[in-house]
């Protein structure tokens, strides 16, 4: 049964705070600073793949592999946005049921695929000088 409070509560989602107890609230937002951080990092990402493809917009010569890249980088920024709610909500439930924090599975995906990415347009540079 709910009581006054649970019915009052207009957080979302329900589901969510339901389960277990307030963690303190400097983990709380600390745990909204992190996800506001990924948003930030996705929104970065996105604007490397549209000014990338800018590029190659005015160019003599549009090059593929700078479509590509911008391609990635676009791609990379939508999953990075797509996660980061995933995220921020199971760091939230283990902080409200007392549990070890989960790892970040997201994090070594987009550091080596950033990877391949600074590579491919290390090569890009070279072959095209551009």
């Amino acid at each position: 049964m709910e009581t006054d409070r649970e019915a009052d509560d207009p957080r979302w989602p329900k589901r969510l705070y339901e389960q277990g107890e307030e963690p303190d609230p400097r983990f709380t937002l600390a745990n909204e600073r992190t996800f506001l951080a990924w948003i930030r990092t996705a929104l970065a990402l996105m604007a490397g793949g549209v000014g990338l493809e800018a590029l190659n917009a005015v160019v003599d010569r549009p090059n593929p592999l700078r479509t590509a890249l911008a391609v990635m980088l676009l791609l990379a920024g939508v999953l990075c946005s797509a996660t980061a709610f995933a995220r921020w909500m199971s760091t939230e439930r283990a902080l409200r049921q007392g549990r070890p924090l989960p790892a970040p599975r997201f994090a070594p995906v987009l550091g080596y695929g950033l990877g391949v990415i600074g590579v491919a347009a290390c090569v890009l540079l070279f072959v095209t000088g551009i």
